[in-house]
């Protein structure tokens, strides 16, 4: 459970780390359903604001994820 998002169900991510932003956002969007995956390229711009029904999906320039992807 995420600290500013409670209740979101599976709110983290850990297991796709290393793996393509493409197919960890359709992971993401299947084990919970009730937000929406973002892949985040290197030099992107997005918002930083914590929203609960978002996960950002940080990619390297190869396209694979780099950290945790995490609601809000």
């Amino acid at each position: 459970m995420s600290e500013f998002c409670p209740d979101v169900g599976k709110s983290s991510w850990p297991e796709l780390v290393g793996v393509a932003g493409d197919t960890a956002v359709a992971t993401i969007e299947k084990e919970n359903p009730s937000v929406d995956a973002v892949v985040i390229k290197p030099g992107d711009n997005y918002v930083t604001a914590i929203l609960c029904d978002r996960v950002l999906v940080f990619v390297d320039s190869k396209g694979i994820v780099e950290s945790v992807p995490t609601v809000g």
